[in-house]
């Protein structure tokens, strides 16, 4: 096979015991790899209903077929399994360099499987793996497992995914560790390494990934490069990163703050990414095979927060312990940061759960009395790091806030409910809908939970590049029979917006089966579906057409979406909490503004194919090859 490696390694725990098998052609070449791959495995392979803590879940590390070569940004790493956070679909991804490293190992893909009697690490090298002994190493931080991993394999090569203490206590938000920096965060997968008694996945290797058009790849990589590297916001990116964000976003109201009570922060310059560029930056970094270099290094060299802040301080953390909470101090923020990082915790959801609590404190529903006497006021540093230490050690009230936000309101009740911001039991991240009506459908729609990357609907924010606003008109023509812009374009306005999300969701599973960035594929957006079938068509020896990969990406979502009806879930999940339904954003540039959800949702219900229910017909199961599905659905 070329770009794939042809073999996929599956690893039981309970029996001790390894297998490489065949890549599935068929797998290859209708599913293309990452995403694609998981997908396809979990629905056949996990029974309907099982607890996602339990021997029974399946992780899977999947690669794809662009990963470990000269493609831009083509480092990225897929992780799934069932979520012990939403208990349905669960999918995250990490850069970093550890993709290219399993495959360069030999290997696509590893399924793992029930569960170790004790702490092990499994070790992938050319072709072949073990399953080594790791109790020395539980109970430790991810930072100090990778550093001891490398002496103990005298390899300063390998790369490594591991979890750290809030994995191993089963935070259901515990984040899977690439290369001490890169996280694997949203929905629990560290949780599900950490049930598993796996302490860390290593991989080196020195195979070759085998292209089947070397020169036209090449010379086609080197453009995708060069588009990536002179588009207008790669400068803003490569200089900042993606605390770029903080104060833009910040600006037109779409900054969570108080637990998104609002979307502006008055205090947005106190951690944005001009102050961490002039006081706390040493170096940069970039991720494999990648020219923009958005991973940057931090150090607190002096006072209360001294740390060493590592790499990748990014957007959503700097929200979610610094806006979400309304802690203004960016030195917490750097060090809270680096605790999750350590302990292995998304930091989205560790803010999302904190920022609750204090709204529930704020209007009086709880008391010291459930808080074990702490007093969770706004903005408070010490408590913010408090509570982080407590989660993930699963001490005192972190105990009950390592369940996530939404077990927490279950358990307390009445009207904690009202403030809980999550879909489908998933905190919303750093982007308040009512300040982009795209991403107010993408939190809804998304088969993870509350997420704005299941879209990357980013062009309703940064415009529409001639070539893609040609296609985009032609689609919308052949829907509409009319052009969708202007009002395409406007952020506030809900048209077209399930259109937009719609197309955008079939690109970012397509971006997370190959598996790259979506700074590559979405913002800024320089490759879309069909410089994608040209790029895989070079590499693979496949023939692949534009019109190919929209159903590819069309088939990988709707099969996850699938995963969840099996799961009990239906468009009575596909709702936002009431405070963008029926508050009004109070300040900034999207004052007044709301997200009219039931007005997108039925027109993207139409676009997908599904009913009142959230049901595709068994028409739209055959026309995206997915007709195996309905017998398990009871669709007719």
């Amino acid at each position: 096979m070329f770009g794939w490696m042809g073999k996929i390694l599956r690893v039981n725990l309970t029996d001790e015991e390894t297998r490489v098998e065949r890549l599935p052609e068929s797998l290859a070449r209708n599913y293309i790899g990452g995403n694609g791959f998981v997908a396809r495995i979990l629905w056949d392979e996990l029974k309907e209903g099982i607890d996602a803590l339990s021997p029974e879940n399946k992780l899977i590390f999947a690669t794809g077929p662009l990963n470990g070569t000269l493609w831009p940004s083509s480092g990225r790493l897929k992780v799934a399994a069932k979520s012990p956070l939403s208990n349905g679909w669960g999918e995250s991804n990490a850069g970093g360099h550890l993709a290219p490293e399993i495959k360069y190992a030999g290997f696509d893909m590893v399924i793992l499987e029930g569960k170790a009697d004790k702490p092990v690490y499994i070790y992938i090298h050319d072709g072949k793996a073990e399953i080594r002994d790791a109790k020395h190493l539980w109970g430790k931080d991810t930072w100090n497992t990778h550093d001891e991993l490398k002496g103990e394999l005298e390899n300063e090569e390998i790369h490594t995914a591991t979890i750290g203490q809030a994995g191993e206590n089963l935070v259901r938000f515990a984040a899977i560790m690439v290369d001490k920096y890169a996280a694997a965060a949203r929905v629990g997968l560290g949780a599900v390494m950490g049930s598993k008694k796996l302490k860390a996945l290593v991989a080196h290797g020195t195979r070759d990934v085998k292209i089947h058009n070397k020169g036209k790849f090449y010379e086609f990589s080197v453009e995708a490069h060069r588009r990536l590297r002179n588009h207008p916001f790669s400068k803003s990116l490569i200089d900042y990163g993606t605390p770029l964000l903080v104060e833009i976003m910040s600006s037109i109201g779409r900054f969570p703050t108080k637990n998104i009570q609002s979307g502006s922060f008055e205090y947005a310059s106190d951690i944005s990414g001009e102050v961490l560029r002039k006081k706390y930056r040493v170096r940069e970094e970039s991720c494999f095979s990648c020219p923009l270099r958005c991973k940057k290094y931090h150090i607190v060299k002096e006072g209360k927060w001294m740390i060493d802040g590592g790499l990748g301080l990014e957007y959503e953390s700097i929200h979610a312990l610094g806006s979400r909470v309304y802690n203004r101090d960016i030195e917490s923020i750097i060090f809270g940061n680096v605790l999750c990082n350590k302990y292995g915790m998304d930091t989205d959801d560790t803010g999302g759960v904190i920022g609750f609590m204090m709204e529930l404190w704020e209007r009086g529903i709880i008391t010291e009395k459930e808080t074990g006497g702490l007093k969770l006021e706004w903005g408070t540093p010490d408590l913010i790091v408090d509570l982080i230490n407590k989660i993930a050690m699963r001490q005192g009230l972190g105990n009950l806030l390592a369940e996530g936000t939404h077990r927490v309101a279950e358990k307390i009740g009445g009207e904690a409910k009202k403030y809980e911001m999550t879909v489908k039991g998933v905190d919303i991240p750093a982007q308040d809908g009512r300040a982009q009506k795209s991403m107010g459908l993408s939190h809804v729609t998304a088969n993870r939970g509350a997420d704005h990357l299941t879209s990357a609907e980013f062009l309703s924010e940064v415009g529409f590049p001639k070539a893609i606003k040609e296609r985009f008109e032609h689609r919308a023509q052949e829907i509409y029979g009319r052009s969708i812009l202007p009002e395409g374009a406007d952020r506030l306005s809900p048209k077209f917006k399930p259109l937009m999300v719609f197309d955008s969701e079939h690109l970012a599973a397509i971006a997370d089966s190959l598996i790259v960035c979506k700074f590559t594929t979405h913002w800024p957006p320089v490759i879309y579906f069909g410089e994608i079938a040209k790029a895989l068509t070079y590499a693979t020896g496949l023939k692949y057409t534009e019109e190919d990969i929209r159903l590819i990406g069309e088939r990988i979502f709707m099969l996850e979406r699938c995963f969840n009806l099996r799961e009990g879930f239906s468009s009575r999940d596909d709702r936002l909490p009431e405070r963008f339904l029926r508050e009004p954003a109070p300040t900034g540039a999207s004052k007044g503004q709301v997200v009219e959800l039931n007005e997108m949702l039925m027109e993207y219900y139409r676009l997908r194919g599904l009913n009142e229910k959230g049901y595709p017909s068994l028409k739209k199961l055959r026309e995206l090859d997915l007709e195996d599905l309905a017998k398990q659905l009871e669709i007719e």
